[in-house]
């Protein structure tokens, strides 16, 4: 079991920053991909950054040149910065990971959630 716990969240006005930190703890083996998600009222959960352990990243469209995903590896975390905030951001943010074992059975683990709110 991987438990995941996010920090960082709070009420921002537009155009501030925020970094998010997740944490994991448990039975980590390897995390194959750490991401975050959020989710705003009245949508759907969507990805808002993917960080894989080979180094690779990805962005949604809404984000991008504002926001920074990274990972600690040795630290087992992974941070979200977020500059430029706007309004549309509010939302819940979720920490994500797939871990795998030596083998190949992976597992997936969600973060209870942070609040981001930016007011205008």
């Amino acid at each position: 079991q991987v438990q995941l716990v996010e920090s960082g969240g709070g009420l921002v006005q537009a155009g501030g920053s925020l970094r998010l930190s997740c944490a994991a703890s448990g039975r980590i083996f390897s995390m194959l991909v750490m991401s975050w998600y959020r989710q705003a009222p009245g949508k759907q959960r969507e990805l808002v950054a993917s960080a894989t352990s080979g180094g690779s990243t990805n962005y949604a469209d809404s984000v991008k040149g504002r926001f920074t995903i990274s990972r600690d590896n040795a630290k087992n975390a992974v941070y979200l910065q977020m500059n430029s905030l706007k309004p549309e951001d509010t939302a819940v943010y979720y920490c994500h990971c797939v871990n795998r074992r030596d083998n190949g059975p992976s597992y997936q683990y969600w973060g209870q959630g942070t609040q981001v709110t930016v007011s205008s």
